[in-house]
C-alpha cells in the first residue's frame, strides 16, 4: 500500500485552513491530480459529507468517491473509495505561530488486480506528494492576502 506524507508550513492560522480543507470541492485548487470535485450533498460540510472526484495521475483517469469521515479543529480525514481503489486523506492541522503546521497524508490501497500497481504506485504517488505539497502551500498562503 503506497502512502506518502509531508509536513510543511502556511501562513493562514488552523480556523483558516480546516474548514478550506474540509470543503473537498476545493482539491480542484490545490490537489495536481484532481481535474474536477462535485459536492453529492448539500448544506454545511460536516462528517457524512461526500464529493464525486475525477482525478488523472501518470495519464489515468479514475474517479473515487470521498466521504468526509472525521472533522475536528485540527484533524480532517476523507476517504475516496471505487471498485479498484481506496485513498485515504488524513491532514492535520496544528498552530505554528500566527500561521499553520499541516501534515498530510495519503494512504492508497488497490483493490483486486490493481495491487499489481502497487509498486509503481509508489513511485508515481511520492512525485504526487511533491507537487501537493508545492500547489496546497501556495493555495493556502493565497487565502491570507
Amino acid at each position: 500500500m503506497p502512502q506518502v506524507s509531508r509536513t510543511f508550513q502556511v501562513d493562514p492560522a488552523p480556523e483558516v485552513v480546516v474548514p478550506y480543507l474540509a470543503d473537498f470541492g476545493n482539491a480542484e485548487k490545490w490537489d495536481p491530480g484532481t481535474e474536477r470535485c462535485v459536492r453529492n450533498d448539500d448544506g454545511p460540510v460536516a462528517v457524512g459529507s461526500s464529493w464525486n472526484n475525477t482525478s488523472k495521475i501518470a495519464g489515468i483517469s479514475t474517479e473515487l468517491t470521498y466521504t468526509l469521515e472525521q472533522l475536528t479543529d485540527d484533524r480532517i480525514v476523507l476517504v475516496g473509495r471505487n471498485d479498484t481503489a481506496t485513498s485515504t486523506e488524513t491532514i492535520e492541522v496544528t498552530r505554528s505561530g500566527a500561521g499553520s503546521s499541516i501534515t498530510y497524508t495519503n494512504d492508497l490501497e488497490f483493490h483486486g488486480a490493481a495491487k499489481l500497481a502497487a509498486p509503481l504506485g509508489k513511485v508515481v504517488f511520492e512525485k504526487l506528494g511533491n507537487d501537493t505539497e508545492k500547489q496546497l502551500t501556495e493555495v493556502l498562503n493565497g487565502l491570507v492576502r
